[in-house]
């Protein structure tokens, strides 16, 4: 039975042996195993390719020990990540794999889990360097109106999608991002910034966020590792963890890291507005902070990545400050 080997490692990820596999998969499916292949992509999550008897394919993703010290960020993001899934996988045009069975039980596994429908193609982040230009356009063309649909679902109020909410995008993202520092602080992770000036400059930038009205349905994590493609077309999109209810511009794409035209030509907007360049500051942050803070709880034996992390930290926290004066 052959395995991949993991890439990059951390104190989160759950390993799993043949027999507890084989137990769940006879119990939700009636088939036994004839391969399978644990997935090095995920970095907190620990995921399983697996080959039934029948002839089927699909995957198990595990959650991390519930002993885990985990972020305020990371609580309950199975079960966001399940229903956010369910909830779009009627919309025609997201390739969104389906949820075969969810359990948090603990009965079968010592953790929470879920098995999903197999997809096919690869991850985005894999083949990208070696797809055309034309055809990376095109795929993200296609990623642009993807996201524009997920962000077209509508909520109630503002916040995690399973977590606290509020009335206004102000409050849920100040509660967010002052998390992050507050998991910062525990666990005594040191920034080029005292936490009380930082939180004094992000309080003195949140008014911004007031021109957000509408809760939309924010993916957040849509990088190219959580996006399939094949023959030059999107074929799922994967890892709702980290879903929430916000504003459209903290998607991934619209960031610094990926500076793609095809895909806010498939989206339909580009950020002009000196309002929206100044949210998107703030998300930017957001995100860096969680990059390198996330390391110190998941303890990632990849040096290389943790340096980098700390690196765009750094240079993060220059581009705000600078963008505060």
């Amino acid at each position: 039975m052959s395995r991949e080997a993991n890439e990059i490692e951390g104190l989160y990820k759950t390993k799993l042996s043949e027999q507890q596999l084989n137990e769940v998969t006879q119990r939700a499916f009636g088939c036994s195993i004839v391969s399978l292949i644990e997935l090095s992509d995920g970095w907190a999550n620990s995921a399983y390719s697996i080959q039934l008897d029948d002839g089927r394919r699909v995957v198990l993703k595990a959650r991390p020990p519930v002993t885990t010290q985990f972020m305020r960020s990371e609580v309950d993001t199975m079960r966001t990540e399940v229903n956010a899934m369910n909830q779009l996988a009627g919309i025609e045009g997201l390739p969104i794999p389906r949820i075969y069975r969810y359990d948090a039980s603990f009965t079968l596994l010592p953790v929470e889990y879920y098995m999903m429908e197999h997809l096919e193609g690869t991850p985005y982040n894999h083949v990208k360097e070696s797809m055309p230009e034309t055809e990376r356009e095109a795929v993200e063309h296609q990623l642009g109106v993807m996201n524009r649909l997920i962000n077209q679902v509508r909520g109630k109020r503002f916040g995690f999608y399973s977590g606290t909410q509020h009335d206004s995008w102000k409050d849920a993202f100040r509660e967010m991002i002052f998390g992050v520092l507050e998991d910062g602080e525990d666990a005594e992770v040191t920034l080029t910034i005292p936490y009380s000036e930082l939180k004094e400059q992000i309080e003195l930038r949140l008014g911004v966020l007031d021109e957000v009205k509408e809760p939309q349905l924010v993916h957040w994590d849509l990088w190219d590792g959580n996006v399939f493609v094949k023959d030059g077309k999107v074929t799922g999109i994967i890892d709702f963890e980290r879903a929430l209810w916000g504003d459209p511009l903290m998607e991934v794409y619209f960031g610094r890291f990926n500076p793609s035209a095809a895909f806010r030509q498939g989206y339909g907007l580009w950020l002009t507005e000196p309002s929206q360049m100044a949210r998107r500051t703030l998300y930017d942050l957001y995100l860096d902070l969680i990059l390198h803070i996330e390391c110190a709880y998941r303890k990632y034996e990849n040096k290389e990545h943790v340096q980098w992390a700390y690196d765009n930290l750094v240079e993060s926290l220059k581009r705000f400050r600078n963008s505060t004066q």
